[in-house]
């Protein structure tokens, strides 16, 4: 059993079924269930998908993708004091941009076996906390 974070961006894919990577995605999260790993993100997470609801539809769906949402994770990691720390180490000695180093902070307060991200710029980054990231075409799962 291992602890994967999910970025923001897969479970939009998922969400609003993507034609191009939904169908990984759900995959992924399939083979996730079999071997009984944890699927965790953080409350940024829940933000942004909320926040394309928001924009594309009826404010009414929010409750309902929050609720399909929550019903996948296992944990969702707050932005905390230890996180905000996490977050100083990697914007003061990477270029990663803010919204990708919240998450990869996120993740690496939460311990995490494999971060899971679409964004290439992050693949192969080496963040302590989290043991691997790895591409959604990765084949890691």
């Amino acid at each position: 059993m291992s602890r994967i974070y999910w970025d923001s961006m897969l479970f939009v894919y998922w969400l609003e079924d993507n034609p191009h990577f939904a169908g990984r995605v759900a995959a992924i999260h399939a083979r996730m269930r079999e071997r009984k790993d944890e699927l965790i993100t953080s409350a940024v997470t829940v933000g942004e998908v909320l926040a394309g609801v928001y924009r594309k539809g009826p404010a009414s769906r929010a409750d309902d993708v929050r609720l399909a949402l929550l019903s996948l994770l296992s944990s969702v990691v707050p932005f905390t004091i230890e996180t905000a720390e996490h977050y100083a180490r990697i914007r003061g000695s990477t270029s990663i941009a803010s919204p990708d180093a919240i998450h990869l902070a996120c993740a690496a307060s939460a311990g995490t076996d494999l971060f899971l991200t679409n964004d290439r710029n992050l693949v192969g980054k080496i963040i302590p906390g989290i043991q691997f990231i790895a591409g959604l075409d990765s084949g890691i799962i």
